[in-house]
């Protein structure tokens, strides 16, 4: 039973890249998922999530208008689309899954608890400037 990340990458500013967050063992139905990334010296930011029963989703601030988060769910995999990437968005990125069974606010239950069922080893984003 695990998360996978996959998707990062070595990327301009101003460039694109899509991350997938894939479960084994288990579907994601019931649970809400999250997008975190954490940079060199910095505390850890939730960025996004979603909610595999009503679709409810969460991105932070920082990031509205430029990532984006999906799911297919034939797939079991939840997907972090990011455009327009900037230098600050360099971190290590991972996603965490957290069973919730039909309840919603995705952001209350994976960002705000920081209590999650499962979590990924994290992918690399780079972007240069």
């Amino acid at each position: 039973v695990q998360l996978v990340e996959s998707g990062g990458g070595l990327v301009q500013t101003g460039g694109s890249l899509r991350l997938s967050c894939s479960a084994s063992g288990f579907t994601f139905d019931g649970y809400a998922i999250g997008w975190f990334r954490q940079a060199p010296g910095k505390e850890r930011e939730g960025i996004s999530c979603i909610s595999s029963g009503d679709g409810d989703t969460y991105v932070a601030d920082s990031v509205k208008g430029r990532f984006t988060i999906s799911t297919d769910n034939a797939k079991n995999t939840v997907y972090l689309t990011m455009n327009s990437l900037k230098p600050e968005d360099t971190a290590v990125y991972y996603c965490a899954a957290v069973y919730v069974g039909s309840a919603t606010r995705c952001r209350y239950h994976t960002i705000e608890s920081g209590i999650h069922d499962y979590r990924g080893q994290g992918t690399q984003v780079t972007v240069s400037s």
